[in-house]
Protein backbone atom coordinates (compact mmCIF):
# COMPACT_ATOMS: atom_id res chain seq x y z
CA UNK A 1 0.00 0.00 0.00
CA UNK A 2 1.28 3.51 -0.78
CA UNK A 3 1.82 5.05 2.64
CA UNK A 4 3.07 8.66 2.47
CA UNK A 5 4.85 8.10 5.80
CA UNK A 6 7.11 5.37 4.38
CA UNK A 7 6.85 5.55 0.59
CA UNK A 8 8.73 8.41 -1.15
CA UNK A 9 6.51 8.18 -4.24
CA UNK A 10 3.33 8.37 -2.15
CA UNK A 11 4.75 11.26 -0.10
CA UNK A 12 5.58 13.23 -3.25
CA UNK A 13 2.16 12.41 -4.68
CA UNK A 14 0.37 13.74 -1.61
CA UNK A 15 2.42 16.95 -1.76
CA UNK A 16 1.64 17.39 -5.45
CA UNK A 17 -2.06 16.88 -4.83
CA UNK A 18 -2.14 19.45 -2.00
CA UNK A 19 -0.16 21.95 -4.08
CA UNK A 20 -2.45 21.48 -7.10
CA UNK A 21 -5.55 22.26 -5.05
CA UNK A 22 -3.85 25.19 -3.32
CA UNK A 23 -2.83 26.59 -6.72
CA UNK A 24 -6.46 26.63 -7.82
CA UNK A 25 -6.47 23.68 -10.18
CA UNK A 26 -9.78 22.02 -9.42
CA UNK A 27 -8.93 18.78 -11.22
CA UNK A 28 -6.00 16.77 -12.51
CA UNK A 29 -7.33 17.27 -16.02
CA UNK A 30 -7.16 21.06 -15.76
CA UNK A 31 -3.55 20.96 -14.59
CA UNK A 32 -2.61 18.40 -17.23
CA UNK A 33 -4.11 20.56 -19.97
CA UNK A 34 -2.16 23.59 -18.70
CA UNK A 35 1.11 21.65 -18.79
CA UNK A 36 0.42 19.84 -22.07
CA UNK A 37 0.17 16.28 -20.73
CA UNK A 38 -2.47 13.60 -20.55
CA UNK A 39 -4.45 13.52 -17.28
CA UNK A 40 -3.04 10.06 -16.47
CA UNK A 41 0.44 11.59 -16.05
CA UNK A 42 -0.80 13.80 -13.20
CA UNK A 43 -3.03 11.09 -11.74
CA UNK A 44 -0.22 8.55 -11.50
CA UNK A 45 2.15 11.11 -10.00
CA UNK A 46 -0.40 12.05 -7.32
CA UNK A 47 -1.19 8.44 -6.37
CA UNK A 48 2.49 7.50 -6.23
CA UNK A 49 1.94 4.91 -8.95
CA UNK A 50 4.58 6.58 -11.10
CA UNK A 51 6.92 9.33 -9.90
CA UNK A 52 7.12 12.14 -12.47
CA UNK A 53 9.88 12.02 -15.05
CA UNK A 54 12.50 14.81 -14.87
CA UNK A 55 10.62 16.71 -17.57
CA UNK A 56 7.25 16.43 -15.79
CA UNK A 57 8.84 17.18 -12.39
CA UNK A 58 10.30 20.40 -13.76
CA UNK A 59 6.95 21.46 -15.20
CA UNK A 60 5.09 20.65 -11.96
CA UNK A 61 7.61 22.53 -9.84
CA UNK A 62 7.44 25.63 -12.03
CA UNK A 63 3.63 25.66 -11.91
CA UNK A 64 2.92 24.53 -8.34
CA UNK A 65 6.02 25.54 -6.36
CA UNK A 66 7.34 28.73 -8.00
CA UNK A 67 8.76 30.00 -4.67
CA UNK A 68 10.10 26.66 -3.45
CA UNK A 69 13.69 25.36 -3.49
CA UNK A 70 14.85 24.68 -7.03
CA UNK A 71 14.79 21.08 -8.22
CA UNK A 72 13.29 19.47 -5.12
CA UNK A 73 10.43 17.78 -7.00
CA UNK A 74 12.89 16.17 -9.39
CA UNK A 75 15.19 15.09 -6.56
CA UNK A 76 12.36 13.48 -4.61
CA UNK A 77 11.07 11.77 -7.77
CA UNK A 78 14.55 10.36 -8.38
CA UNK A 79 14.68 9.07 -4.79
CA UNK A 80 11.27 7.42 -5.29
CA UNK A 81 12.46 5.65 -8.42
CA UNK A 82 15.58 4.37 -6.66
CA UNK A 83 13.43 2.91 -3.88
CA UNK A 84 11.85 0.50 -6.38
CA UNK A 85 12.97 -3.06 -7.09
CA UNK A 86 13.99 -4.50 -10.47
CA UNK A 87 10.89 -2.91 -12.00
CA UNK A 88 10.96 0.79 -11.09
CA UNK A 89 7.57 2.44 -10.87
CA UNK A 90 8.26 4.71 -13.86
CA UNK A 91 8.95 1.61 -15.96
CA UNK A 92 5.70 -0.04 -14.89
CA UNK A 93 3.87 2.61 -16.87
CA UNK A 94 5.93 1.71 -19.94
CA UNK A 95 5.23 -2.01 -19.41
CA UNK A 96 1.53 -1.20 -19.27
CA UNK A 97 1.74 0.81 -22.50
CA UNK A 98 3.81 -1.94 -24.13
CA UNK A 99 1.30 -4.64 -23.14
CA UNK A 100 -1.67 -2.65 -24.41
CA UNK A 101 -0.05 -1.33 -27.60
CA UNK A 102 -1.29 -2.31 -31.03
CA UNK A 103 1.84 -0.74 -32.55
CA UNK A 104 5.39 -0.44 -31.22
CA UNK A 105 8.06 1.57 -33.01
CA UNK A 106 11.59 1.02 -31.73
CA UNK A 107 14.68 2.95 -32.83
CA UNK A 108 18.03 1.70 -31.52
CA UNK A 109 21.40 3.08 -32.68
CA UNK A 110 23.48 1.19 -30.08
CA UNK A 111 21.91 -2.09 -28.84
CA UNK A 112 19.36 -4.73 -29.79
CA UNK A 113 16.11 -3.55 -28.13
CA UNK A 114 15.18 -5.33 -24.91
CA UNK A 115 12.01 -6.75 -26.44
CA UNK A 116 14.14 -8.74 -28.91
CA UNK A 117 17.12 -9.66 -26.72
CA UNK A 118 18.22 -13.20 -25.90
CA UNK A 119 18.81 -14.08 -22.25
CA UNK A 120 22.60 -14.17 -22.61
CA UNK A 121 22.77 -10.86 -24.47
CA UNK A 122 20.62 -9.22 -21.78
CA UNK A 123 22.68 -10.80 -18.98
CA UNK A 124 25.92 -9.43 -20.45
CA UNK A 125 24.41 -5.95 -20.54
CA UNK A 126 23.21 -6.07 -16.94
CA UNK A 127 26.54 -7.41 -15.70
CA UNK A 128 28.28 -4.56 -17.52
CA UNK A 129 26.24 -2.06 -15.45
CA UNK A 130 27.77 -3.45 -12.26
CA UNK A 131 25.00 -5.80 -11.10
CA UNK A 132 26.04 -9.08 -9.48
CA UNK A 133 24.97 -12.42 -10.96
CA UNK A 134 21.80 -12.75 -8.85
CA UNK A 135 20.60 -9.22 -9.54
CA UNK A 136 21.45 -9.56 -13.24
CA UNK A 137 19.42 -12.75 -13.46
CA UNK A 138 16.47 -11.06 -11.78
CA UNK A 139 16.59 -8.27 -14.35
CA UNK A 140 16.96 -10.77 -17.20
CA UNK A 141 13.81 -12.57 -16.04
CA UNK A 142 11.88 -9.30 -16.07
CA UNK A 143 13.14 -8.53 -19.57
CA UNK A 144 12.21 -11.96 -20.94
CA UNK A 145 8.77 -11.75 -19.34
CA UNK A 146 8.10 -8.66 -21.45
CA UNK A 147 8.56 -10.70 -24.60
CA UNK A 148 5.40 -12.77 -24.06
CA UNK A 149 3.43 -10.04 -25.82
CA UNK A 150 5.05 -11.17 -29.08
CA UNK A 151 3.53 -14.64 -28.73
CA UNK A 152 0.00 -13.78 -27.65
CA UNK A 153 -3.05 -14.33 -29.83
CA UNK A 154 -3.14 -10.77 -31.13
CA UNK A 155 0.44 -9.53 -30.89
CA UNK A 156 1.33 -5.89 -31.50
CA UNK A 157 2.72 -4.77 -34.82
CA UNK A 158 6.38 -4.06 -34.08
CA UNK A 159 8.63 -1.98 -36.32
CA UNK A 160 12.31 -1.91 -35.35
CA UNK A 161 15.03 0.19 -36.94
CA UNK A 162 18.65 -0.48 -36.00
CA UNK A 163 21.90 1.19 -36.86
CA UNK A 164 24.30 -1.27 -38.52
CA UNK A 165 26.79 -0.75 -35.67
CA UNK A 166 24.43 -2.73 -33.41
CA UNK A 167 25.32 -5.86 -35.42
CA UNK A 168 29.06 -5.42 -34.86
CA UNK A 169 29.25 -4.28 -31.23
CA UNK A 170 30.52 -7.11 -29.04
CA UNK A 171 28.14 -7.80 -26.16
CA UNK A 172 29.15 -10.77 -24.03
CA UNK A 173 31.07 -13.05 -26.39
CA UNK A 174 31.18 -13.77 -30.14
CA UNK A 175 28.86 -16.75 -29.55
CA UNK A 176 26.40 -14.57 -27.63
CA UNK A 177 26.42 -12.12 -30.55
CA UNK A 178 25.95 -14.88 -33.14
CA UNK A 179 23.00 -16.35 -31.23
CA UNK A 180 21.47 -12.92 -30.72
CA UNK A 181 21.64 -12.02 -34.41
CA UNK A 182 20.26 -15.39 -35.53
CA UNK A 183 17.36 -14.87 -33.12
CA UNK A 184 16.86 -11.36 -34.49
CA UNK A 185 16.78 -12.64 -38.08
CA UNK A 186 14.37 -15.45 -37.23
CA UNK A 187 11.93 -13.28 -35.31
CA UNK A 188 11.96 -10.69 -38.11
CA UNK A 189 10.29 -13.25 -40.37
CA UNK A 190 7.04 -12.90 -38.44
CA UNK A 191 4.35 -10.98 -40.28
CA UNK A 192 3.77 -8.64 -37.36
CA UNK A 193 7.45 -7.82 -36.80
CA UNK A 194 9.74 -5.83 -39.06
CA UNK A 195 13.45 -5.25 -38.49
CA UNK A 196 15.27 -2.78 -40.73
CA UNK A 197 18.91 -1.72 -40.63
CA UNK A 198 20.48 1.61 -41.54
CA UNK A 199 23.88 1.04 -43.17
CA UNK A 200 26.83 2.72 -41.46
CA UNK A 201 27.81 4.04 -44.90
CA UNK A 202 24.68 6.20 -44.79
CA UNK A 203 26.53 8.47 -42.41
CA UNK A 204 24.59 10.82 -40.18
CA UNK A 205 20.90 10.14 -39.65
CA UNK A 206 18.07 11.83 -37.78
CA UNK A 207 18.17 9.45 -34.81
CA UNK A 208 21.77 9.62 -33.66
CA UNK A 209 20.83 11.69 -30.60
CA UNK A 210 19.53 8.54 -28.85
CA UNK A 211 17.32 5.48 -28.77
CA UNK A 212 13.60 5.64 -28.10
CA UNK A 213 10.44 3.53 -28.24
CA UNK A 214 6.91 4.61 -29.10
CA UNK A 215 3.81 2.68 -27.99
CA UNK A 216 0.41 3.31 -29.57
CA UNK A 217 -2.77 1.72 -28.24
CA UNK A 218 -6.51 2.03 -28.81
CA UNK A 219 -8.11 4.64 -26.58
CA UNK A 220 -4.86 5.42 -24.73
CA UNK A 221 -2.37 8.25 -25.08
CA UNK A 222 0.74 7.47 -27.07
CA UNK A 223 3.75 6.88 -24.79
CA UNK A 224 7.40 7.62 -25.49
CA UNK A 225 10.33 5.94 -23.73
CA UNK A 226 13.70 7.60 -24.15
CA UNK A 227 17.02 6.01 -23.21
CA UNK A 228 19.58 8.09 -21.36
CA UNK A 229 21.70 7.77 -18.22
CA UNK A 230 18.38 7.01 -16.56
CA UNK A 231 15.57 5.99 -18.91
CA UNK A 232 12.42 8.08 -18.82
CA UNK A 233 8.92 7.82 -20.19
CA UNK A 234 6.97 10.80 -21.46
CA UNK A 235 3.50 11.59 -22.69
CA UNK A 236 4.22 15.13 -23.79
CA UNK A 237 2.45 15.61 -27.12
CA UNK A 238 5.26 17.76 -28.52
CA UNK A 239 7.96 15.23 -27.60
CA UNK A 240 5.96 12.35 -29.04
CA UNK A 241 5.41 14.24 -32.31
CA UNK A 242 9.14 14.97 -32.52
CA UNK A 243 10.05 11.33 -31.88
CA UNK A 244 7.49 10.10 -34.42
CA UNK A 245 8.95 12.44 -37.03
CA UNK A 246 12.47 11.18 -36.29
CA UNK A 247 11.28 7.59 -36.61
CA UNK A 248 9.81 8.26 -40.05
CA UNK A 249 13.12 9.71 -41.18
CA UNK A 250 15.34 6.94 -39.83
CA UNK A 251 13.05 4.28 -41.30
CA UNK A 252 13.26 6.00 -44.67
CA UNK A 253 17.06 5.65 -44.53
CA UNK A 254 16.93 1.94 -43.64
CA UNK A 255 17.24 -1.11 -45.89
CA UNK A 256 14.05 -3.06 -46.69
CA UNK A 257 13.16 -6.03 -44.46
CA UNK A 258 14.60 -8.78 -46.66
CA UNK A 259 17.89 -6.99 -47.28
CA UNK A 260 18.15 -6.19 -43.57
CA UNK A 261 17.62 -9.84 -42.65
CA UNK A 262 20.38 -10.87 -45.06
CA UNK A 263 22.73 -8.32 -43.50
CA UNK A 264 21.91 -9.55 -39.98
CA UNK A 265 22.63 -13.18 -40.91
CA UNK A 266 25.90 -12.19 -42.59
CA UNK A 267 26.96 -10.46 -39.38
CA UNK A 268 25.97 -13.57 -37.38
CA UNK A 269 28.20 -15.72 -39.57
CA UNK A 270 31.09 -13.31 -39.02
CA UNK A 271 30.70 -13.64 -35.25
CA UNK A 272 30.67 -17.44 -35.54
CA UNK A 273 34.11 -17.36 -37.14
CA UNK A 274 35.60 -14.81 -34.75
Amino acid sequence: MNDPESNPAAFLGAELRRARVAAGFSSQEVLAAKLGYDRSVIAKAETGERPPSPEVAEALEAELFPEGPSGWVGRLAKLARRADGPIPSWFESWLEAEREAHTLRLWSPVLVPGLLQTAEYARALFLATGLDEDAAQEHVSVRLDRQVILDRGKPPHVVVVLDESVLHRLIGSPQVMADQLVHLAEISERQNLSVQVILSATGANAGLSGAFDLASGDGAPEVLRMEAVEDVTAESRSLIRAAANIFVRVQADALPRAASRTLILEAAEQWKTT
